[in-house]
C-alpha cells in the first residue's frame, strides 16, 4: 500500500501547474509559505515515506499533494544516486550542492521527469513561480536528506544509500 500525503485540504493554498505550493519549514528563500517548525511538512513526509514508496511502480493520486510527494520521492532517489559514491559527509554535501545548481525543468520542458503529472504552465510567470518552488523544495529536501543519509560521525548510512539502486515508478534516476 502506497503512503499518501496528509496534505489534502487545499483551501487557501496557492497553486502553480496544478500543484499546491505547500508551506515548508525552511530557511531557504523562495515562494513557499513558511510553516511552524514543530509541524510536519511535505519534505518530512517525502523522506519518511521514501523507503516504502520507492518500491511501487504505480502510485494512485488521491490529492494534488500526492503529485508533489511523487516528485520529491523521485528527487530523493536522484539525490541518493549522486550520494552513492560519496564516502564522507563533506563529499556528499559537495555532490548535493552540485545537484542543486542544475537547471530545474518545469512541465512542458525537456528533462521534466513526469510529463502529464502536472499541468503545463499557462504563462511564463507561472512557470517561473513553479520552477522557484521546485528549486526551494529540492534544496530543503537535500539538506534534510544529508542528515539521514549520513551518520553523525560523517560516515554513510548504508540503510539509506542502499535505496539508490531502486527505480521509482520504473524511472531510472540519473
Amino acid at each position: 500500500m502506497v503512503y499518501h500525503s496528509s496534505f489534502v485540504d487545499e483551501e487557501g493554498v496557492e497553486k502553480a501547474c496544478g500543484c499546491p505550493l505547500l508551506p515548508l519549514k525552511s530557511h531557504i528563500k523562495g515562494p513557499a509559505p513558511s510553516s511552524d517548525q514543530d509541524r510536519t511538512d511535505i519534505v518530512d513526509e517525502a523522506i519518511t515515506f521514501f523507503r516504502a514508496n520507492v518500491f511501487f511502480r504505480n502510485f494512485d493520486i488521491k490529492s494534488p499533494a500526492d503529485k508533489l510527494l511523487i516528485y520529491l520521492t523521485f528527487y530523493i532517489n536522484v539525490a541518493l544516486k549522486r550520494l552513492e559514491g560519496c564516502r564522507t559527509l563533506a563529499e556528499g554535501t559537495k555532490a548535493i550542492i552540485n545537484l542543486g545548481l542544475e537547471k530545474v525543468p518545469v512541465p512542458g520542458e525537456v528533462g521534466f521527469p513526469f510529463p502529464g503529472l502536472f499541468v503545463n504552465p499557462e504563462s511564463q510567470n507561472e512557470a517561473e513561480l513553479f520552477r522557484n518552488y521546485l528549486k526551494q523544495i529540492r534544496e530543503e529536501t537535500s539538506g534534510r536528506l544529508l542528515s539521514v543519509a549520513y551518520r553523525p560521525n560523517g560516515t554513510p548510512n548504508k540503510w539509506w544509500l542502499a535505496f539508490a539502486k531502486r527505480k521509482f515508478m520504473n524511472i531510472i534516476a540519473l
